[in-house]
């Protein structure tokens, strides 16, 4: 039942005249002729105490089928198998929509009242909607319905961030932090607010070329959430890896791998091994991008260390590992932290190949069980310039100029670093490239964080590496940070422990072919650690 005065508020608003109630009356005799003149017997309005009643269901109103399809959507939902009928019927509910309800009402307190309530329920469908679309791997589908939407409805931040995905998910990751940008300066602009947790973790991912696993499709009508990103996540089966974000150079490294893990009759192991945060894990997955076409029974990957730095168990990881069959695979063991962990694991590989990503060189591993060792050494000059340039965008980053060589060496020329850089001038589109590089420079062991995540954070993940070694070697790296440079390592430790520290990715080479090096951004750190007095990095290349 409608009562009499919220109708007379729908029609006059606040100042009825005083015939109102009679023009009302007339209004309802009205419609009742028109309904008989078009056959509309079905529909009646009925007056009742107090107001007028008018029944309806599917067959006579539109906003009554559309709830009956959606309520049918969702007793559907639970088995993933149904998730076709699922969208089939929200895809029938939201058709019965054309253009703004209620828009040619003119009735100030519906339109204030009524059609923000309409316009949710639509929203929520069409959310869900776009979660079942992604779901189902039709990311460049679904970019159609996104585009409109998210620009329609910017501070609904769901719909960016599953724009933001597909647009990840179809290899557009510059279009995808593009987009991240535009809706942070807008609810900066407009609303002084930043964006939320779900799209800054789906940014800070993107920024670190995660991949997002399988897509997450939530049950409406809970808002929908980001999928969990933990290490240790299940591998994906049967779905095509995308392209680093950002990748620039290693190309020596890139052909030395791929010929590796395509090549009959070798080795199935491969070790890439090298300090933290140089981008080891970034070479594996785009190396595996490439190569892809050469597995066609899939590849898998596991993450062997969690965010806070611990080990996965061998037993939990091999709960994770693909079954036998599909043709050639890959599988990449990622950030394994020792040969106990690794050897554990190779057994339930089968005759896949494997790739292996550790800051260790797993020497008893591959003395072992065969195989090969790569190490990774910093990018170069013009590829630390590139990534950052991939990241931000050439035209802010002005590849080849002075303030940018200037921030890639401020960074050590470590992937790591300079993709926290990038989130930060992403995050600070005022911020130019001369002045990051110069405030970064005053202290790059502590400047070089962002809080969002332990996991781009200089002082966390150089923090690690060094928590997890014994007490002996983790004193030879901190002298190492405060001796001379043109002294002999051994001042700082034995060669045993020397060699404790090449294991441990944090110095390299080593007798009896070349004489120990240190990369100038661990000495860095070994200083900052120590509480030495930091000497400025910026000064121009020898």
């Amino acid at each position: 039942m409608v009562s009499t005065d919220y109708l007379l508020r729908a029609v006059w608003d606040e100042e009825p005249p005083a015939t109102a109630r009679a023009a009302l009356q007339t209004c309802v005799l009205r419609l009742r002729r028109l309904f008989a003149k078009y056959g509309i017997s079905a529909t009646t309005i009925e007056a009742v105490p107090g107001g007028y009643r008018m029944p309806n269901d599917t067959g006579t109103l539109d906003l009554v089928l559309f709830r009956s399809l959606v309520t049918q959507a969702q007793d559907t939902a639970t088995p993933a198998s149904d998730r076709a009928e699922e969208l089939y019927r929200l895809r029938g509910a939201l058709s019965l929509w054309h253009g703004t309800p209620l828009a040619n009402v003119a009735s100030r307190m519906l339109q204030r009242d009524a059609v923000p309530v309409l316009e949710q329920e639509r929203l929520r469908v069409l959310e869900r909607v776009c979660d079942l679309e992604l779901a189902a791997g039709n990311c460049h589908q679904v970019l159609v319905d996104l585009y409109e939407t998210a620009r329609r409805h910017p501070v609904r931040e769901r719909f960016t961030e599953q724009l933001v995905e597909a647009l990840y998910r179809t290899g557009r990751q510059a279009e995808a932090l593009a987009e991240c940008r535009t809706v942070r300066e807008r609810l900066r602009d407009e609303l002084g607010v930043d964006p939320g947790a779900g799209l800054r973790r789906l940014e800070l991912a993107i920024l670190r070329a995660e991949d997002l696993g399988a897509p997450a499709a939530p049950a409406l009508p809970a808002a929908p959430a980001l999928p969990a990103l933990p290490s240790g996540q299940p591998p994906r089966h049967g779905a095509r890896l995308l392209p680093v974000p950002g990748f620039a150079g290693r190309e020596a490294d890139r052909r030395m791998l791929a010929a590796r893990l395509t090549a009959t009759g070798g080795p199935r192991l491969t070790v890439v091994s090298g300090a933290p945060g140089i981008g080891k894990s970034a070479l594996a997955h785009q190396c595996a991008y490439e190569v892809q076409e050469a597995f066609p029974g899939g590849v898998f990957t596991l993450a062997l260390t969690r965010p806070d730095g611990t080990g996965v168990s061998a037993e939990e990881a091999r709960g994770q590992l693909p079954g036998p069959g599909g043709g050639r695979r890959l599988v990449i063991l990622d950030d394994a932290s020792g040969a106990g962990q690794v050897r554990g694991l190779l057994p339930a590989t089968g005759d896949a190949s494997v790739l292996v990503t550790s800051r260790r060189g797993l020497a008893a591993v591959v003395a072992t069980h065969g195989g090969t060792v790569h190490r990774l050494d910093v990018l170069g000059p013009a590829e630390a310039q590139g990534l950052l340039a991939g990241l931000v965008g050439d035209e802010r980053i002005g590849a080849g100029t002075p303030a940018a060589a200037r921030l890639a060496r401020v960074c050590g020329h470590f992937p790591l670093a300079l993709r926290i850089a990038a989130g930060r001038l992403l995050t600070r589109p005022g911020l130019s490239v001369a002045d990051c590089a110069a405030w970064l420079a005053e202290d790059p062991p502590a400047r070089l964080a962002l809080a969002e995540d332990p996991r781009l954070s200089v002082p966390e993940v150089f923090g690690q590496a060094l928590a997890a070694l014994d007490p002996e070697p983790r004193a030879a790296f901190l002298r190492l940070g405060a001796l001379d440079p043109e002294a002999p390592f051994t001042e700082a430790g034995s060669d045993s422990v020397l060699e404790q520290l090449v294991d441990a990715g944090l110095l390299e080479d080593g007798p009896p072919a070349t004489p120990y090096r240190m990369h100038e951004f661990l000495r860095i750190y070994a200083r900052w650690f120590a509480g030495g007095r930091l000497e400025t990095v910026v000064a121009a290349p020898r």
